[in-house]
């Protein structure tokens, strides 16, 4: 067993992880990053840039089915869904070069293969093969689909969203389990690419929108154009020959059997922290098994160890990981010494068509504690000019000030914003 003394381990190079290396790294600190899978980040891989590269083709074909409302006939349209997918493919191996060349030029001595686990509060064992003593130790362990135990070990029918960069054509028909910003980005792009679609939501929720009003908007003006089944249960499902066979049932406890080429479970994910010896830290944790930490430190309690990215599941963003790690890894260098890190205004998009996004405070924080302390001001994009004039007039805009401060809290929008809406919005998000 071979030993290691260092001041830094990460756990870890995706997005987060890799930028705590970085800024543990700039200190001087003897860093380490540990790695037991691929190198490359979930969203160069399975995350933000491949289904980017889907909802390009699939916005391609959208705009040339709607140019006819512009008075341009852009006669038959067809699909081909090996170029689509090739294209995924192709630009997603090169935005993972990036990162993999990225990988490449930090020192080998740096870097260890292998899966860590903690053995006590300072020690890590990689494999069978090292032994980790560290001053400052980051968990920047990622996250994994989450699949619901009805659907898990049904057959190659049923997928999860990193398995659809890797598909070679467009499938026939796949049912999409899940109302999240994956699974409506991912079924609307489907959708418009000539896929037999069906979205299904336990509930009533799009895109984990708060506010009622915007939340309604957003569910018919997507209704009007996708298979949206809210009140769905997934009842059971089991593979037959190429196809699953999806047993679902409504609000109204009616049941209805379908077949569908591939069921793609979109239901959330799960921090990768139960299978690294959490129990031998010591440390507090939360129902989800998850430590308890400062999101302004990413310190775990007041210990050394610090957490990152999505392990934490504060916020699974990519502008989020990064800062993050880059908050973890500087701590962790830092170690006793920890001082607050900047942490960024809050801003999710969906980047369905149109658009769902949320900036600052979100409704439902506004409202804990019973009573409105907030002003809201909202506009419709119905007959909003510039909208219209992209035959985009579809959505709402809100927005929350504080009494008092006047300060703006946060906003939601579902909808192509106006570029004004877009460029003046300035000052805090947050209330104070």
């Amino acid at each position: 067993m071979n030993k290691l003394t260092v001041d830094v381990a990460v756990i870890g190079t995706g997005t987060a992880g890799l930028s705590a290396y970085r800024a543990a790294h700039a200190q001087g600190k003897r860093t380490v990053m540990i790695e037991s899978g691929p190198y490359g980040t979930t969203c160069a891989r399975v995350g933000c840039m491949p289904s980017k590269l889907l909802i390009a083709a699939a916005d391609a074909a959208h705009a040339a089915r709607a140019a006819a409302g512009f008075g341009v006939h852009a006669g038959d349209i067809r699909i081909d869904g090996r170029e689509v997918m090739a294209r995924v493919r192709s630009e997603r191996d090169r935005f993972v070069g990036f990162v993999l060349d990225s990988v490449d030029g930090i020192p080998d001595a740096d870097k260890l293969r292998g899966h860590a686990r903690f053995t006590g509060p300072q020690t890590l064992q990689v494999d069978e093969h090292t032994a980790v003593e560290a001053t400052g130790i980051v968990i920047a362990t990622g996250s994994r689909p989450f699949v619901p135990p009805e659907l898990r070990g049904v057959g190659p029918g049923v997928i999860v969203s990193d398995d659809v960069f890797d598909w070679e054509d467009l499938p026939e028909s796949v049912a999409v389990i899940g109302t999240g910003v994956i699974g409506l980005e991912l079924g609307q792009a489907l959708a418009r690419l000539g896929v037999r679609t069906a979205i299904y939501a336990r509930g009533g929720s799009v895109a984990h929108i708060s506010d009622p009003e915007i939340l309604d908007v957003a569910a018919r003006a997507l209704g009007e154009e996708l298979d949206l089944r809210f009140q769905h249960k997934v009842v059971k499902a089991r593979q037959d020959g190429d196809r699953v066979m999806l047993t679902t049932r409504d609000g109204g406890g009616e049941e209805r059997t379908e077949r569908y080429q591939y069921v793609l479970v979109a239901a959330g994910r799960t921090p990768n922290v139960d299978a690294i010896g959490i129990g031998a830290t010591g440390l507090e944790l939360d129902a989800k098994g998850i430590p308890l930490f400062d999101r302004q430190t990413m310190q775990c309690g007041s210990s050394h160890i610090f957490i990152a990215g999505d392990a934490n599941n504060e916020m699974p963003l990519l502008p989020e990981a990064a800062d993050h790690g880059k908050i973890a890894g500087d701590n962790a260098g830092r170690y006793p010494g920890v001082h607050p890190g900047l942490r960024r205004t809050p801003l999710a998009i969906a980047f369905t068509e149109p658009q769902i996004a949320t900036l600052g405070a979100g409704y439902q924080e506004l409202c804990a504690g019973g009573l409105h302390k907030f002003a809201v001001g909202k506009v419709s994009f119905d007959n909003q000019g510039r909208s219209r004039v992209m035959l985009q007039n579809r959505g709402m805009l809100r927005v929350y000030g504080e009494y008092g401060s006047r300060r703006f809290l946060g906003r939601r929008w579902r909808g192509r914003a106006p570029s004004t809406w877009r460029t003046c919005w300035r000052g805090p998000a947050r209330p104070a």
